[in-house]
């Protein structure tokens, strides 16, 4: 992939495409691309941090992980899709990864190491403001799926994160418009995202279906009617 590529890629993202020129082609210049294959992990929760990383193509799952007993259990936080960053949090605290990453599908990704990291930061100290940009985008994000998880009913869940998902979560430039009508997503993966079952999933989809909003295929959502979907999700249009 020529770099030219890659820059029209993450240029779709809201945060890279406002960032100073010079961070622009910094990043650019010393990043590296990344293959993985359907499950891969790029890290794990307690590693070292290793830099920042945004995917080109395919998509990567943010997880949390517990171990209760004989019994383990798993939370999908979120899907990562192109051309949206991830890995931020280590570069202010300097603590160990949160959370695991692991490829959902073959995925490409860009990775810039903490050692470059820490040194355009030292030579332009204002870039701080840059990266806390990135990181404030995700605070954002947390708080509002904090708050819907505390107040709306699972149905209006789903239909906002379906949404939130079609739009990039509103952190890519082309988030005014729905860029990705189909989601390739599981339900499976949406239950544990929502930590629901699989079969109330299931049946809100149906539901959803049923009234003309999405239409199910395997592995995939396409989504029909983006107004209608936003009433569900209680979002004024």
């Amino acid at each position: 992939m020529q770099t030219h590529n890659i820059q029209q890629i993450l240029n779709r993202g809201k945060w890279f495409a406002n960032l100073p020129g010079n961070l622009q082609q910094a990043l650019l210049k010393h990043g590296a691309l990344r293959q993985f294959q359907n499950g891969q992990r790029l890290f794990s929760r307690g590693d070292c941090a290793d830099g920042l990383y945004a995917v080109l193509s395919g998509s990567v799952q943010i997880v949390g992980a517990s171990k209760h007993g004989a019994e383990d259990k798993h939370v999908i936080l979120t899907l990562i899709d192109p051309p949206d960053w991830f890995g931020e949090i280590c570069l202010f605290d300097r603590q160990p990864r949160t959370h695991d990453a692991l490829a959902d599908g073959p995925a490409t990704v860009f990775h810039v190491r903490q050692a470059l990291l820490d040194q355009l930061i030292s030579e332009n100290p204002n870039y701080w403001r840059e990266f806390g940009l990135l990181l404030t985008q995700k605070v954002r994000l947390i708080f509002g799926a904090i708050e819907d998880a505390a107040l709306l009913p699972t149905p209006t869940r789903l239909a906002r994160r379906l949404l939130q998902m079609a739009e990039g979560y509103g952190i890519r430039s082309d988030s005014g418009t729905v860029s990705a009508r189909t989601l390739h997503v599981s339900q499976e993966k949406l239950s544990a995202m929502l930590s629901i079952s699989r079969q109330t999933v299931n049946q809100m989809l149906k539901e959803l279906e049923h009234e003309g909003l999405l239409q199910l295929g395997r592995g995939n959502i396409e989504i029909l009617n983006l107004e209608g979907l936003k009433r569900k999700a209680e979002i004024t249009i």
